[in-house]
């Protein structure tokens, strides 16, 4: 990572906006190679995302939350993670509301209404940022959310055409032909535009495909023909792109490739759940390939009153595949997504686990879940005041209005070995030791200036951590899985793996993407007249 990237004098800053005509369509890795590309170019470049929703977050050095994807998009333009980079951002703690996170700091939790009439406060904070960046850049390269033709959200839009409209930038239009039906996305999103926003599209990028491009020329003929913008370029389906996905588990990943399945010596499962959150923690035992890694899907059920009398006779049971390592990850909503665990009888599955000798990890919300008691006396996450936790660990949690947003670094012990290790920690409650008769206490899992972090069970079976980003540091990784029961060997880091990827990403971009065409485009039309 570089320096505050301070612009040359007397030189226009060029901001250039990749929308796409859905979500996963591959705005934030073409945003990122395209950081990577000027970087390479020693280009003071930033990435910039107006709104984004996400459960996947990181820390900035300053203290702040931004969405995850900004901060790789950071890692590939050669700079540290600025709250700048997402001045807005929307972590789903319900099926209609989430927390406000405004500048890397928790404002408020709002329904879907209340956030609608709050958009104009939330556009003056954009553009606040986004006036700080271009004191300070050469370029800014802005990532889009979702499409731009949703219509019930056109009115009073930050994310999308809304923004580009304030600061007069250009928009390229990406597609993923892999989903099938690219040609009515493009065309279709392009027709549901206003006339000055269709002007503002400078062109088409084509994603993911693969096979035979001389079939596809006559679509792309067609393509330019009907709608008079050109495709600037058709990038290949980039097989094993191990680059942290923004928010949604990418299933295409999600096991180890079945080819290296004879050299796996352990297997782990993450339960999912429906408020999971900061997936990106197991992105490295999913791309190793002495892991065979999976995530576990409960199925939708009634719902039924934990608390009922009836509840476990009513409930249906999923067992859980056999494993070495069954893990908890973190939660925007602990209360609701631990009675999601129990609807699906995998509390049950989990002792049944731990009967048979295998190994259990909670992180963050996870680690809350292990425990006696959640309380929620402040409503943060939900109108439950307090919930039985799965009693494996002696802990009690009590969230609280004030979130813990840090990067931390300590010494991970376990088996009486230990090793540093580099993590964060993104939460709002605070857990504590219960002393209870004739129960054995825990351990410390994390010793940080001091002071300790983390338990471990005294059976040594069960460990949990607030500390996301816990299997990044190769060190960590191979401690945990030798605790677990195998010796993976040495592995890379997550930074590695993610400049790998980036790099592999902007090689592919460079050879089709006609660069110079997109910085031209750009610059004329950020020469326009400003609106703000």
């Amino acid at each position: 990572m570089t320096d505050n990237r301070m612009p040359s004098a007397n030189k226009q800053t060029i901001t250039l906006m990749v929308q796409g005509t859905t979500s996963d369509a591959g705005k934030s890795t073409l945003v990122a190679g395209i950081c990577r590309i000027l970087a390479r170019e020693k280009v003071k470049v930033a990435p910039f995302k107006p709104q984004n929703m996400a459960l996947n977050s990181a820390v900035t050095k300053d203290g702040g939350e931004i969405g995850r994807a900004q901060a790789v998009q950071a890692h590939a333009a050669l700079i540290e993670p600025e709250v700048d980079f997402n001045p807005i951002l929307l972590k789903p703690n319900s099926d209609t509301g989430a927390q406000v996170i405004v500048h890397g700091k928790a404002l408020t939790s709002m329904e879907a209404q209340s956030y609608h009439d709050y958009k104009k406060q939330a556009m003056q904070a954009v553009l606040e940022s986004h006036q700080r960046l271009t004191e300070r850049f050469d370029y800014i390269i802005v990532e889009g959310a979702g499409s731009p033709a949703e219509i019930n959200l056109r009115e009073g839009d930050i994310a999308n055409m809304g923004f580009a409209e304030q600061v007069d930038c250009p928009v390229i239009l990406i597609a993923d032909i892999d989903r099938g039906g690219v040609f009515a996305h493009l065309v279709g999103t392009l027709e549901l535009l206003s006339p000055s926003e269709q002007n503002r599209i400078v062109g088409f990028v084509i994603n993911r495909f693969r096979g035979d491009i001389k079939l596809l020329e006559p679509g792309l003929d067609w393509l330019e023909q009907k709608t008079n913008k050109p495709v600037l370029a058709v990038l290949p389906y980039l097989h094993g792109l191990t680059i942290a996905a923004e928010d949604a588990v990418d299933e295409q990943q999600q096991l180890t490739d079945e080819s290296a399945s004879a050299q796996n010596t352990i297997k782990v499962m993450v339960l999912v759940t429906p408020r999971m959150s900061n997936h990106s923690d197991f992105d490295n035992l999913r791309w190793h390939p002495k892991i065979n890694f999976q995530f576990i899907y409960g199925q939708d059920l009634d719902r039924q009153d934990i608390n009922s009398p009836d509840f476990s006779r009513e409930r249906e049971q999923h067992p859980l595949p056999p494993c070495d390592l069954l893990i908890l990850p973190g939660s925007k909503n602990v209360q609701a997504d631990l009675a999601f665990i129990k609807q699906q009888g995998w509390d049950i599955a989990i002792n049944r686990h731990l009967r048979y000798g295998g190994k259990v990890m909670g992180i963050c919300g996870g680690m809350q879940m292990l425990g006696h008691t959640i309380a929620d006396p402040d409503a943060i996450e939900s109108e439950v005041p307090i919930s039985k936790g799965l009693g494996l660990l002696p802990l009690t949690t009590t969230l609280s209005k004030q979130k813990i947003l840090t990067n931390v670094t300590g010494t991970l012990h376990l088996n009486e070995n230990n090793c540093v290790l580099s993590g964060y920690e993104i939460h709002a409650g605070i857990t504590e030791q219960l002393e209870i008769d004739n129960e054995p206490q825990v351990k410390a899992l994390i010793r940080i200036n001091g002071e300790d972090e983390g338990y471990v069970s005294a059976d040594q079976q069960i460990i949990g951590s607030y500390w996301h980003g816990i299997f990044d540091t190769p060190a960590a990784l191979k401690l945990i899985m030798q605790w677990a029961g195998a010796n993976i060997g040495e592995s890379k880091s997550f930074k590695q793996q993610q400049n790998i990827a980036i790099d592999k990403l902007a090689d592919a971009i460079a050879v089709d993407l006609d660069f110079n065409k997109i910085k031209q485009l750009a610059q004329v039309n950020n020469l326009a007249d400003k609106k703000v």
